[in-house]
């Protein structure tokens, strides 16, 4: 029953709240009490503007919203969400680090819309700052540093024995509507919240060439994730298999998070690299793209990669024993796209969970040698 769900869930959850001084939270960052994964800087992406606006806000006693931490075993703070706002703050200060435990360089605001006053202002001078001289710069004067280290900020603390799960769960939740947006770069985060080897493993799967060749990946695509994204989906869907309830996006979700936590790398590895090999031997970039009388067009759809890319990956083993795998593959999906299975998947209006539903199982039997 609901009400019974509810009475479970709530006790896996213990939180509390502090109201904080940013003074405070910095001086638990600079002594490593506070810690922000290296990782998590990669999404680290606000521009100027937005760092000023954010300097603005604190400046005029503008309320902030809260920052989100996980207490570990070791009642260290592990930041959840406010990666932008609490980076931008550390970032001003000139005691952000980066994922090598490097300090980057400090920045400097613009002009705003209520304080003007702020173009090329920075915490105080540094030749660290890029591309603005020491006499360029308008240091902020103390009284207002003095506004900026009192002003409070919300502390929401999710206390142990709350479970890693839930703390997973709270991270993809807050920042489903805030930044990052992309459901793939909350994704990225979650991985290496469960286990940072494993992000960094499926990150230099990500980086195979025949695997960019064959997604034809452009520069904007790559900003977007949607390499990591399409790697997500295979690693998904090859290993795990879909209930037909979930929510695609919350099963992929589910399923990294399990593989991330299993940790295994090996067969993934082999399995994702003759994958694409195979792919951009047999066609390249026109593997994943629908044919039209014998013809590729158009861009690579998920049905395609869903029946071809992990079709091939549930077999691969397989496939690797026939005489010629390249030829096995390229003819398999000549005929497919002559089947009447992949033009009813192609439908308009199709819900994804009932697409996934048949394009996974339609690849697993078409490229069964």
């Amino acid at each position: 029953m609901l009400s019974e769900e509810i009475e479970v869930s709530q006790r896996l959850v213990r939180t509390d709240a502090y109201q904080m001084s940013i003074g405070e939270i910095v001086n638990m960052y600079k002594d490593g009490e506070l810690v922000i994964n290296p990782d998590f800087q990669r999404l680290y992406r606000w521009d100027a503007s937005q760092k000023s606006r954010l300097i603005e806000s604190i400046l005029l006693g503008i309320p902030l919203p809260p920052i989100f931490v996980f207490e570990r075993e070791n009642a260290k703070w592990e930041l959840i969400d406010g990666l932008q706002r609490l980076s931008t703050i550390l970032e001003f200060m000139g005691i952000l680090r980066d994922q090598d435990g490097e300090l980057r360089p400090p920045s400097y605001l613009e002009a705003t819309k209520y304080l003007p006053s702020l173009h090329n202002t920075v915490w105080e001078y540094s030749p660290a700052v890029e591309d603005l001289s020491t006499d360029q710069q308008v240091e902020l004067d103390k009284t207002a540093q003095l506004s900026v280290r009192r002003a409070r900020l919300g502390v929401e603390i999710l206390k142990r024995p709350s479970d890693n799960k839930t703390k997973f769960d709270l991270f993809q939740r807050l920042n489903s509507g805030g930044t990052p947006a992309n459901p793939q770069e909350i994704r990225n985060c979650v991985i290496i919240m469960v286990n940072p080897e494993y992000y960094k493993f499926i990150r230099e799967l990500a980086s195979l060439e025949d695997f960019r060749k064959v997604i034809a990946l452009t520069e904007e695509q790559e900003d977007r994730q949607k390499h990591m994204e399409y790697l997500s989906r295979f690693l998904s869907h090859t290993y795990t298999v879909y209930d037909e309830k979930l929510d695609v996006e919350e099963f992929i979700d589910e399923a990294l998070q399990s593989l991330s936590a299993t940790g295994e790398t090996i067969d993934a590895k082999l399995c994702f690299e003759f994958t694409f090999r195979v792919l951009n031997e047999a066609l390249g970039s026109n593997a994943l793209r629908r044919h039209v009388n014998g013809q590729p067009s158009g861009r690579i759809g998920l049905v395609a990669f869903e029946c071809i890319a992990v079709g091939i990956g549930k077999n691969y083993k397989n496939i690797q024993s026939t005489s010629d795998p390249v030829s096995f593959v390229k003819q398999r999906i000549f005929d497919l796209w002559e089947s009447p299975d992949i033009t009813a998947l192609s439908a308009s209006g199709l819900r994804g969970t009932t697409r996934i539903s048949r394009s996974v199982p339609l690849g697993a039997q078409w490229f069964k040698p």
